[in-house]
C-alpha cells in the first residue's frame, strides 16, 4: 500500500434515493420519529406534508430539508414523490447547521448547484477510492455551505422570533425524543413543561394538526415497528424498552395502530424479504433508515 494510503472502507456518509429509504414501508418517513444521525432530503418531485420539530408544512418539488440528529419529524410524499436522501453522522466537526431547516429553492441556478453537489458526492461513493470518507466529508462541508447561503438569502441573518405556542410545541417535541421510552403520559409531559394538558394539546393541534397525545403515540409506534421489523429482539423486551407496562398492552397498541399484531408484522417482514435473501441482495436496512 502506498505511504499514507487509507484502507478502503465503507463511508459513514451514505447517499440514496428517497424511494430506497421507503422500500420497506412508507412509515419509515411518514411516521413521526427522530434519528441518531443527521439527514438531508432533497425533494425533486411530488408534494405532500411534513412535520418538522413541531411545525406542519407543505412540501413540493425543490424543497430541501436538513434534519439534525434528535429532531422529531415526518414526511409523507405519497406515491409520486421522489428525491435524494443523505445520511450524515452527527459530528460538530462537519460544521452543519445546528437547527432543522426547510429551504424552498425556486431559483434554477441554486437547484442545479445542489444537484451538482449531490452528484459529486454520489460519484465519490461509487468510486470507492482511497480516502473516500475524507472526500465525502469534504463534499458534505460544501453542501453545508450551500445550505447556509440559501438560508441567508431566503431568511436574512436574524433568527425569526417564534410565537409562544410554537416554542412550547418545539420544547415538547424535543422532550418526546428524549423521554418517550419512559412510559410517561402526555399529562406528565405537560407538567414537565409547566402547562396544562389542555394547553399543550391545543398548541400541538394548532402547529402540527395533531394532539400532543398523538405525537407521543406516533413516536412510540415508529420505534415499535422499527424494532419488530428490523431486529430479532424478543417482543417482550421491545415492549419493556419502549415503556409499556405489559406485553399484552404492547400487542394491543400495535394491533390498534397497524391492523396487525407484533408477531404478524414480524412474520410478514420475513416473508417479504425472503426473495431478496435467495438472490443475495442486501436485506437489512440501516438501523435508522
Amino acid at each position: 500500500m502506498p505511504p499514507n494510503a487509507e484502507p478502503r472502507k465503507p463511508s459513514e456518509i451514505r447517499i440514496t434515493s428517497i424511494a430506497q429509504v421507503l422500500r420497506n414501508g412508507a412509515w419509515r418517513l411518514a411516521e413521526l420519529h427522530d434519528r441518531d444521525h443527521d439527514l438531508l432530503l432533497w425533494v425533486t418531485k411530488g408534494q405532500g406534508l411534513a412535520i418538522l420539530q413541531g411545525v406542519r408544512c407543505g412540501v413540493g418539488a425543490h424543497n430541501a430539508f436538513y434534519i439534525p440528529a434528535g429532531t422529531l419529524f415526518s414526511l409523507d410524499l405519497g406515491r409520486t414523490g421522489f428525491g435524494i436522501a443523505v445520511r450524515i453522522p452527527h459530528d460538530p466537526a462537519l460544521t452543519l447547521h445546528d437547527a432543522p431547516m426547510l429551504l424552498r429553492i425556486r431559483e434554477v441556478h441554486a437547484q442545479s448547484e445542489l444537484t451538482g453537489l449531490l452528484d459529486h458526492l454520489q460519484r465519490e461513493r461509487d468510486h470507492n477510492a482511497p480516502f473516500m470518507d475524507e472526500a465525502a466529508r469534504a463534499h458534505v462541508a460544501l453542501i453545508s455551505v450551500w445550505m447556509r447561503r440559501q438560508a441567508l438569502a431566503l431568511h436574512g441573518p436574524d433568527e425569526p422570533k417564534l410565537p409562544a405556542g410554537q416554542r412550547l410545541v418545539e420544547a415538547f417535541c424535543a422532550l418526546v425524543t428524549q423521554e418517550f421510552r419512559t412510559g410517561k403520559t402526555m399529562a406528565e409531559f405537560a407538567a414537565m413543561l409547566g402547562v396544562t394538558p389542555t394547553h399543550l394539546s391545543r398548541a400541538c393541534r394548532e402547529h402540527t394538526g395533531i394532539t400532543a397525545a398523538d405525537i407521543l403515540t406516533k413516536r412510540s409506534l415508529y420505534e415499535a415497528r422499527l424494532l419488530i421489523e428490523t431486529t430479532d429482539m424478543p417482543l417482550k423486551e421491545i415492549s419493556e424498552a419502549i415503556g409499556f407496562g405489559s406485553p399484552a398492552y404492547f400487542s394491543r397498541f400495535v394491533l390498534q395502530h397497524t391492523g396487525q399484531s407484533p408477531t404478524d408484522l414480524r412474520r410478514r417482514t420475513s416473508v417479504e424479504t425472503a426473495p431478496a435473501q435467495r438472490t443475495g441482495a442486501i436485506l437489512v436496512p440501516n438501523r435508522r433508515y
